[in-house]
Order: C-alpha cells, then structure tokens, then sequence
C-alpha cells in the first residue's frame, strides 16, 4: 500500500528522531530524488546515492552531537519540517548551532525532492 503524505512525513521525523537515516533513505525515498541547498555552491544531486554520499562526506566533516526536528506542516503532495542541529566542524574546531527549513515534495508514496533552506554566514 502507498503511504500518504502525511505518512512518510511522520515516518521520516521518526526515524530522524531515532538516528535511523539510512531506514528512511531505503524507505521512504523516490531512487531519483532530487536535493537542494540554499548553499550556491552545493550543486543539487539528484538519486538516492549521490545524496547518501553527500550527507556522508558533511558527517566526516562535522560531529553532530544533537539533531531536533519539529512536527510536520502537511500539505497534500508536500511536508515542511525544521531542524536544529548541534555540530562541531572538526576542521575548524568550532562548534555550532544551526537551523534550517525542509521542504519535502512526495509522489506516489515516496518523497522526490528535498530542499534545504538556511542563512549562509554572509546573512547574518
């Protein structure tokens, strides 16, 4: 049976919560989604491997210590989520606290597009 948008929108916030992000990449991700970030020079990538990749090579960068996500804003084909992110990018020794804005597009039961919405330093 296809899950609803509202499904794979509680499904995700709970496998998020439980650090099970590959559960969710198996499950509840389209093999040809597409990822966005606010960032110019993070290009977007497009299939399920290549966003694994991606995400695997920002945890090498970084010790994440705490991610929070909020409860969904569901719409018919689209969810919203916030998180919040505890982080120290080992490079720089820094540690941060950051937040930003998801915006999850699903068809067919699965999620196609993810985009990432955040302030770059040069905003603040």
């Amino acid at each position: 049976m296809m899950l609803t948008t509202a499904e794979v929108a509680h499904k995700l916030i709970e496998y998020v919560r439980a650090w099970a992000s590959d559960k969710a990449w198996e499950e509840l991700y389209s093999p040809d989604v597409v990822s966005v970030e606010a960032n110019p020079n993070s290009p977007d990538v497009t299939w399920i491997d290549a966003i694994i990749e991606k995400n695997e090579k920002r945890n090498d960068m970084a010790e994440i210590h705490a991610v929070a996500i909020s409860e969904p804003l569901i719409t018919k084909n689209y969810f919203v989520v916030t998180y919040d992110i505890d982080a120290t990018y080992t490079e720089l020794g820094v540690r941060s606290s950051e937040d930003e804005v998801a915006i999850y597009r699903v068809k067919n039961g699965k999620i196609v597009r993810e985009e990432y919405v955040y302030d770059m330093p040069e905003d603040d």
